[in-house]
C-alpha cells in the first residue's frame, strides 16, 4: 500500500499483466486507482505499457495510441518513470490526465476532456 498523489492509501497495483483483463477492462486494483482520478469511471480502458522502453518511445507510442482511441476511451499508460515531457503535449491535445507513482511502475490514466 501506497499514498497516491492526493493522500488516500490504495494498492497494491503493479504494472503486471494481472490489472487489466484481456477485455480491457481494469482489474479491481486498477478501478480502484482510476476512481482516485477524475477520469469517467464507467469508460472504455486501453492499457500501454511502455516501461522497458527507452525515450522517445514511451512518448510515441502514447500519442499514436490515443490517436487511434476513440474519445470517450481512458488510456491507463504503466512507464518507469514520470512521463514529464507528455504532459504538455497531453494538453494541446486536449487531454487530462492523472499519474500515480506505485511500487513498480508509474501510472498515468489520460482522458479526454
Amino acid at each position: 500500500m501506497w499514498p497516491n498523489m492526493f493522500g488516500k492509501t490504495v494498492g497494491p497495483v503493479t504494472a503486471k499483466r494481472e490489472h487489466m483483463t484481456a477485455n480491457h477492462q481494469p482489474t479491481a486494483q486498477t478501478a480502484a486507482l482510476i476512481s482516485e482520478t477524475d477520469a469517467p469511471d464507467d469508460a472504455p480502458m486501453e492499457r500501454l505499457d511502455v516501461q522497458s522502453l527507452g525515450p522517445p518511445k514511451p512518448l510515441k507510442q502514447t500519442l499514436e495510441r490515443l490517436a487511434e482511441l476513440n474519445d470517450d476511451t481512458i488510456l491507463v499508460q504503466f512507464n518507469d518513470r514520470a512521463p514529464q515531457h507528455l504532459y504538455p503535449k497531453l494538453k494541446d491535445r486536449g487531454y487530462d490526465f492523472e499519474s500515480v507513482e506505485t511500487d513498480d511502475a508509474t501510472v498515468t490514466i489520460i482522458w479526454r476532456r
